[in-house]
């Protein structure tokens, strides 16, 4: 197996399939890669992309040995949020087909939120409007400096509804309001500072070895860990600590210490090796 997780490929002599507006590459080692791949567009959503993209996602939700997804823009840019041809479409179509069109997008985001592995943003030049909604719904995202975002909807005379339960949950209901109502262009700085980015690199080469710092941090993590570990968060978020909470995560790592992966990792560290699930 290559020391570099992500560079294995999904099966041996396999060549991964670059047709279509989105590519999904994984490694054996549980790695994978989802990527926009309209450069020519800017990587900008239409109907095509945004089935290909909800597919992929739903792939993954399958995908037990995946511990680690990485969305990224083709062509250098993440995304330059809707299609203009696929806005200027919408625009003659009945409210009954619009409403349609946006739950398309909304399963797209849910399916992404709801992928069981770590999923990380990589963000260079632009992530506007639905491309930002992509960025809130993964656990984390990586910028480069230069890079730009907006929900600029209000510009248009429509609102960002679909993105705003993730971009919401991301930054806060205060920041949100700001930044739905001006649409105002703000930088990598300032998506860190109010919690839409977890991290800001230099450039794309920086990037990319953020990419492959992670993908080698989450080889040393066990794969059922790390989904239950998601489960967690997403459900003790707002609730209030009283014995019912205590008596839930109380039971919840007793049976992680019983069950295969606790045991394994427990007596990995007592032997000084490493566990059977680590590269």
């Amino acid at each position: 197996m290559s020391e570099n997780p992500i560079a294995d490929p999904l099966v041996e002599n396999a060549a991964p399939d670059t047709a279509g507006p989105v590519r999904l590459d994984a490694s054996p080692s549980g790695v994978a890669v989802v990527t926009i791949a309209r450069p020519e567009k800017r990587n900008a959503f239409d109907a095509a992309t945004i089935a290909a993209l909800r597919e992929a996602f739903e792939t993954l939700h399958g995908a037990d040995h995946v511990r680690v997804v990485f969305l990224r823009g083709a062509g250098g840019i993440f995304s330059a949020g809707a299609d203009l041809e696929w806005m200027r479409d919408a625009a003659g179509w009945s409210e009954a087909d619009n409403r349609d069109d946006a739950m398309g997008l909304a399963r797209m985001l849910k399916a992404l939120y709801d992928v069981p592995a770590l999923t990380v943003a990589l963000v260079e030049r632009a992530a506007m409007g639905g491309g930002g909604g992509l960025v809130a719904a993964c656990d984390m995202a990586i910028a480069t400096r230069d890079a730009k975002f907006a929900f600029s909807e209000v510009k248009l005379g429509i609102i960002p509804a679909t993105i705003s339960p993730y971009v919401v949950d991301a930054v806060g209901p205060r920041h949100a309001k700001a930044l739905f109502t001006t649409g105002r262009l703000f930088d990598a700085e300032f998506a860190a500072r109010i919690g839409l980015v977890t991290e800001v690199v230099d450039d794309s080469a920086a990037l990319d070895a953020a990419q492959e710092r992670i993908a080698t941090e989450i080889m040393a993590c066990a794969p059922g860990s790390i989904a239950e570990s998601k489960r967690l968060v997403w459900d003790v978020w707002g609730r209030p600590i009283d014995n019912a909470l205590m008596d839930d995560t109380a039971r919840r790592i007793a049976k992680k210490r019983v069950g295969e992966e606790g045991r394994e990792g427990v007596a990995a560290f007592l032997e000084k090796r490493k566990p059977s699930w680590a590269v």
